[in-house]
């Protein structure tokens, strides 16, 4: 993650804490249609919604105090279960990237998918950006859940999908990302609903 993207993530939620203190109606503060349409169709509570923002952002900081520069290690936070992805020059980073992350405040769960090896080229990193629009956009297209309540994220052509689904939602997502032309293989790392 660019240094560039850190600094609007953190500007985003500096400026929704702030909200916070000038309103007691959080979800008409938040700063838009945008942000608080993102919040409305998600099946977080909004306070989990801002949380698992503050855990990515704290991880990704901690992350890059420790870790070798070799590494490329993503964090994504869904209902504070914590995915890591990415690249470790070996098993001790690897690890050590999941000691790190485990030590964040108010984070439920790790799933570690940090492969050992280099990190991966920026023309592999743009494959998996195609990758997951393609999966997005299919999703829409499709139109069998709700587009939102499922989190996309690829790494080396693998799609992980989190999300507070229903099994058939959960199946649903499953069959449109393998199906997807250029997805080597899919993970689920949901939450499943009653």
């Amino acid at each position: 993650m660019t240094s560039k993207i850190f600094t609007r993530k953190l500007s985003a939620i500096a400026l929704l804490l702030i909200s916070t203190q000038l309103s007691g109606c959080f979800p008409a503060v938040v700063g838009g249609a945008a942000a608080g349409g993102a919040m409305a169709a998600d099946r977080r509570s909004s306070g989990i919604y801002v949380e698992d923002e503050n855990i990515e952002l704290k991880t990704l900081k901690r992350l890059s105090q420790y870790m070798d520069k070799a590494s490329h290690i993503n964090v994504t936070s869904y209902n504070r279960i914590v995915l890591l992805t990415g690249e470790a020059p070996n098993e001790g980073q690897q690890s050590q990237a999941e000691t790190l992350a485990r030590e964040i405040a108010n984070v439920r769960d790790i799933h570690n998918a940090i492969t050992v090896g280099p990190a991966s080229s920026i023309g592999d990193r743009s494959n998996d950006t195609y990758l997951t629009t393609k999966v997005k956009t299919r999703f829409l297209s499709e139109n069998l859940f709700p587009a939102n309540v499922v989190k996309v994220v690829t790494e080396a052509s693998v799609v992980y999908l989190l999300g507070i689904v229903s099994e058939k939602e959960a199946n649903d997502a499953v069959e449109i990302a393998r199906t997807t032309e250029g997805v080597t293989k899919v993970v689920k790392v949901f939450e499943y609903t009653n």
